[in-house]
């Protein structure tokens, strides 16, 4: 790379993560930090806040985490591009206006709204629109409805001089890409570098996600305690460099990276984006020094016509039970535990009038409850019973509660006490997926301190035109004697969701495994692996240029998100589970 390098730092992975990313950033020295705070299910929290109070609508932690640093970010220049502005964009700014003249600086802070549909619900069903996926209708009511928007406001609201933008829903990855479309003066319609600068946002996005939280090879990543947060450092041209601050944990490397580009993204050559369809699948990352790689090789083409809306709604209500039992048959006794309490409560329920349970799951965590049938330890003497149960009256899940209780005395022996309590309702939260129209949508505006806002003009976009597999050499599998080993050995796996889906990317530690990967990984293969978790359908996508393969696999997380009643709503756990898939490996590769 040649020429001018912004090096953006990804301060913020999620809603919840650590304040420690932000000094440790400023000190490596940044032009930009990115946070991100938003999910899917995080906009529905924000939104029962809002309804309680109006100045609410935000995560605190946004503010809270960046005032003690503000005048840091004021004498280094340094912008902060941010969705912390949740379901109340400008009840963030002016949070963060008021942190700022409290410190006596002077940065200038400026929001970016247009996401928030729920006031045009009635146009949209007007419209006739269905869920993306299902195509069901748009339900009686809906707590949120944003749409993603992308890089061009924040581009926007940085060319108008704001120090701090703050976004409500955008694509994460929009973050960073407005930066650099500001810095660099990329023009709407350079489709290869909005691609690459999403991908350099995307592989910041989670924080230290790509800078060894999460790996697959975990036992060779040291320094948790203070794992370096990612800095992108790009180019004009659209590659950059990762790197983490000097003297931190964590690791950088072409696997961790690797893992971090397949995430979550479903088909890689065609990763679509509010502001261009991306293509990852011929993207490399090339080793170049310790903690450091080289990334390079993304492709883009023209927007789609929609943006993707996601609303949610609410569902009913859910009551958690959570009960330790140690002992012999530690698993059985928890189990007959919970169908105790199932039907003590819907024979109460009869009596007063009130229907079943709508939905109930057992869990017995420490006898490998996530396994199912394929469980290995159900011999263990020690588990935590985590029993779930939806009703559509909150009042059955608080008669529900009430007989919790009787559980130590009633039941099984070793039933040693209740975790965190008696059970509280809580709202079943669904997710409900929309494509809008863009020109349909008011287009979105940029309030830049106390002027005026001003539009941002979108371009209606294009049909998804199909997209031509990469071609893929005939590579032929090593004959010889072979060996059972586990897919561990030979690939690296990173795993996560989208909606019901699981994406499970698989990558190649050596790109001579993929001709084998590719034969024996199969779809059916792997639907045969996940039996007990997953209903399919799935398909496999390849990323040549990443040594890997990509899967989407269908009605596979019990509903995704809040409507899941599993242990592990959104797949996290399913590349871990994909490499114990035992395979006959040649014998002279182990």
């Amino acid at each position: 790379m040649t020429g001018k390098i912004v090096r953006i730092g990804g301060a913020s992975g999620a809603w919840g993560d650590s304040p420690m990313a932000i000094g440790q950033l400023l000190d490596a020295g940044v032009d930009v930090l990115m946070m991100d705070y938003l999910a899917e299910v995080t906009m529905s929290l924000m939104a029962r806040a809002r309804m309680k109070n109006p100045a609410f609508g935000f995560p605190p932690d946004a503010v809270a985490y960046l005032k003690p640093h503000l005048s840091r970010i004021a004498a280094d220049g340094v912008k902060v591009v941010s969705n912390a502005g949740g379901v109340n964009p400008l009840g963030c700014k002016a949070a963060l206006e008021a942190a700022i003249a409290e410190a006596g600086l002077d940065l200038t802070v400026a929001a970016v709204t247009g996401d928030d549909l729920l006031p045009m619900l009635n146009d949209l069903r007007a419209m006739g629109l269905t869920e993306a996926e299902t195509g069901a209708p748009i339900p009686d009511s809906l707590l949120t409805a944003n749409a993603y928007l992308g890089a061009l406001p924040v581009r926007d609201a940085l060319s108008a001089g704001a120090d701090i933008v703050v976004t409500g829903r955008c694509a994460d990855s929009a973050l960073a890409l407005g930066a650099l479309m500001h810095s660099f003066g990329w023009a709407e319609d350079d489709h290869d570098l909005l691609a690459a600068g999403s991908l350099a946002g995307h592989v910041i996005e989670c924080g230290p996600q790509a800078t060894g939280g999460t790996f697959t090879d975990w036992d060779q990543v040291e320094g948790w305690d203070n794992i370096g947060y990612p800095i992108a450092c790009c180019a004009a041209d659209g590659s950059f460099t990762l790197e983490k601050p000097a003297g931190t944990g964590g690791m950088i490397s072409v696997g961790t990276v690797s893992e971090q580009v397949l995430y979550e993204i479903g088909d890689p050559a065609a990763y679509i984006l509010p502001d261009v369809v991306a293509d990852f699948s011929g993207v490399t990352v090339e080793q170049i020094g310790t903690d450091s790689v080289r990334v390079s090789g993304a492709r883009g083409r023209p927007p789609t016509p929609d943006y993707k809306v996601s609303a949610t709604w609410q569902d009913g209500w859910r009551a958690v039970l959570s009960v330790s039992i140690v002992g012999p048959d530690a698993a059985a006794k928890a189990e007959k535990t919970a169908r105790a309490m199932i039907a003590r409560a819907e024979a109460g329920f009869a009596r007063d009038g009130l229907g079943p349970f709508r939905a109930t799951r057992i869990e017995a965590l420490g006898a490998e409850s996530a396994y199912g049938e394929a469980s290995a330890a159900r011999t263990t003497r020690e588990v935590l019973l985590r029993l779930v149960v939806d009703h559509d009256s909150r009042d059955a899940l608080n008669a529900f509660a009430r007989e919790a209780g009787s559980i130590g005395i009633s039941m099984a022996p070793g039933t040693t006490g209740i975790y965190a309590g008696r059970p509280k309702p809580t709202p079943v939260v669904r997710l409900f997926t929309l494509l809008v129209p863009k020109d349909s949508v008011a287009p979105p505006q940029v309030h830049v301190a106390d002027a005026a806002p001003r539009d941002t003009a979108i371009a209606a976009g294009q049909p998804l035109q199909p997209v031509q597999p990469p071609d893929l050499p005939d590579t032929p599998v090593p004959d010889g004697p072979t060996a059972r080993a586990p897919l561990r050995q030979l690939a690296w796996a990173r795993s996560g969701d989208k909606g019901n889906r699981a994406n499970i990317a698989i990558i190649a530690r050596r790109p001579e495994y993929l001709p084998f990967l590719r034969r024996e990984v199969t779809v059916d293969r792997l639907l045969a692996h996940f039996a007990q978790q997953v209903e399919g359908p799935a398909e496999r996508f390849e990323a040549p240029g990443l040594n890997a393969l990509n899967f989407l696999v269908g009605d596979a997380l019990g509903g995704g998100g809040m409507a899941s009643m599993r242990i592990d709503p959104q797949g996290k756990a399913y590349g871990q589970m994909a490499l114990e898939m035992e395979l006959d490996v040649p014998a002279d590769w182990l």
